[in-house]
């Protein structure tokens, strides 16, 4: 048996003791050393995510340690080596998956969510689904699935540089796309309630931060642009308002990237997509080339990741760390650390 932690109602996490894993060809037996805790997983302990069947077991944001592989697995997957995981599933046969887009699978389950997740004291899974990282420091490896998240995002905006980027919601997807846009030479703007969230993005190089609770962030936009808007206006807040908001932003011949998606309906004045001839598209979860990209991002920056991570729970307080995050949501990422 292992220690896991399961989201059992609303409001509700607790250890149980489940059955291990049995290990089957090409598969591997992870210790889960670092994970993170996603606005999915607070949204269903919350009670708020659809695509959640509870009990659960949350948690997709991993970084562990190979304990034992099953037959026909390489050996370059050797006990011992560290691992950062991909939790989406791909059937291979859908639409995207013959487009090679694996991450928009018709039928993904990804980790923690339509199915249990890495919050435990180990995982089994394909070796395919694992990245072999010996490099980046431990607790780094679990920041590398939301970043790549948010430079997925960034890829399907076609951000180059000089463009002019506007980020509403500066959480760690949000983060993940204003760290990717700067990257690729980008002018970035972000919009965020919290000063904290404003104050780190500023610190990972957005070149001005709106408070979106006290200012008019279109008027705002329009100023720092000289009535123009942005070439990239990006969505990574979920909310009706700032997917509108977001149409309202983007320049005549912009791009809208919607990272984020509404619980509830939104409503449009659609004569703008026409009139600005604007491209606009969704973005979800992201690909192998954007886990790599990230990877040599954090290799670059080095200990400066550490800003991103707001609080560390050991393993054995983890049944605290998501009502501390529900109750202290100015912070950005929650990790939970599992000792060897």
């Amino acid at each position: 048996m292992i220690r896991a932690l399961m989201i059992e109602a609303e409001n509700m996490t607790r250890f149980h003791d489940v059955a291990e894993a049995p290990l089957g060809a090409g598969q591997v037996r992870v210790g889960v050393r670092h994970i993170g805790l996603c606005g999915s997983d607070l949204n269903t302990f919350k009670g708020l995510n659809p695509l959640v069947k509870l009990p659960r077991i949350p948690g997709h944001e991993i970084g562990g340690e190979i304990l034992a592989v099953g037959p026909g697995v390489d050996s370059a997957y050797a006990p011992g080596r560290r691992v950062i995981v991909m939790p989406y599933t791909n059937c291979g046969e859908c639409t995207s998956c013959r487009k090679g887009r694996l991450n928009a699978c018709r039928y993904n389950k990804t980790l923690g969510v339509q199915q249990d997740g890495g919050l435990a004291e180990e995982i089994v899974l394909p070796a395919e689904k694992l990245i072999l990282n010996d490099t980046l420091p431990p607790h780094h490896l679990a920041l590398v699935e939301p970043l790549s998240v948010g430079f997925h995002a960034v890829e399907r905006g076609r951000v180059a540089k000089g463009d002019r980027v506007v980020v509403l919601g500066c959480g760690m997807i949000g983060m993940g796309v204003l760290i990717a846009a700067v990257a690729r030479g980008a002018e970035v703007i972000a919009v965020d309630l919290s000063e904290e969230k404003r104050a780190l993005a500023q610190q990972f190089g957005a070149v001005q931060a709106i408070d979106a609770g006290r200012e008019d962030v279109v008027a705002r936009v329009s100023e720092l642009t000289g009535d123009d808007g942005v070439d990239v206006a990006f969505e990574a807040v979920g909310l009706p308002a700032t997917f509108t908001q977001a149409i309202d932003l983007a320049c005549f011949g912009g791009r809208v990237v919607y990272v984020g998606y509404s619980k509830a309906p939104v409503t449009y004045q659609t004569q703008f997509f026409n009139l600005k001839e604007l491209d606009i598209m969704g973005s979800r979860n992201a690909l192998m080339r954007d886990f790599q990209n990230v990877i040599s991002h954090l290799a670059e920056i080095g200990d400066k990741a550490d800003a991103l991570i707001s609080k560390v729970f050991p393993f054995e307080e983890a049944e605290k760390a998501l009502p501390y995050w529900d109750s202290n949501r100015n912070a950005l990422k929650i990790v939970i650390e599992r000792g060897a």
